[in-house]
């Protein structure tokens, strides 16, 4: 399992956790699989969002990647 960062580029998330496709939408990130196309990672995805709370996404994501192995 690789740990979710904020320099992981979106398509390397979308790739690994396709699962992670709706929470990355519902944080207001969409990325490829929503049809829009983004690529980056996502740091800079949330920059160019406006979004300032990077780190507690991915706080969450890296929840939702450890309760699937667990």
């Amino acid at each position: 399992m690789n740990k979710i960062t904020p320099d992981t580029p979106i398509e390397e998330i979308v790739e690994d956790y396709p699962e992670l496709v709706r929470p990355l939408r519902e944080f207001g990130i969409k990325c490829i699989a929503c049809g829009e196309p983004v690529w980056g990672t996502l740091k800079e995805n949330a920059q160019v969002k406006g979004i300032h709370n990077v780190e507690e996404i991915v706080v969450e994501l890296n929840k939702m990647i450890t309760a699937r192995v667990s």
